[in-house]
């Protein structure tokens, strides 16, 4: 399974990569393979200033709907519109055109809370 080494991640299965002051934020290959097909992601939080922590989307799968939740604390400048007509994205590419939001950070400080490959590798087994 693939784990990309120049990316950080979360308990929760998202992966952050940091653009400046940016972060590009989706879910994991492993999260994505639990879930199974994604059928739709839905994020309205575009614009809002969110906490670490707090939930900014939902993604759904055929049996499922799960909660996407903010690895950073920071505004959401971005959302992945392709994933609107094509949330199987998440499936087939998700650390690249499966990406689901960019956020403009707001502690730096933050990015040192998250996981290395290495870790994230310990977390899933």
């Amino acid at each position: 399974m693939s784990i990309p080494a120049e990316l950080k991640y979360t308990k929760d299965h998202e992966w952050v990569r940091v653009e400046g002051n940016t972060a590009v934020i989706g879910i994991t290959a492993f999260a994505q393979g639990e879930l199974g097909d994604i059928v739709y992601v839905e994020v309205e939080t575009e614009g809002e200033d969110l906490g670490k922590e707090e939930i900014f989307g939902t993604v759904e799968a055929v049996k499922t709907v799960s909660d996407l939740y903010m690895p950073l604390s920071g505004k959401i400048v971005e959302f992945n519109t392709a994933l609107e007509a094509n949330p199987e994205l998440v499936n087939s590419d998700p650390y690249g055109e499966g990406w689901m939001i960019k956020v403009e950070f707001s502690d730096a400080a933050e990015l040192d809370g998250l996981l290395s490959a290495a870790d994230y590798e310990g977390v899933i087994g």
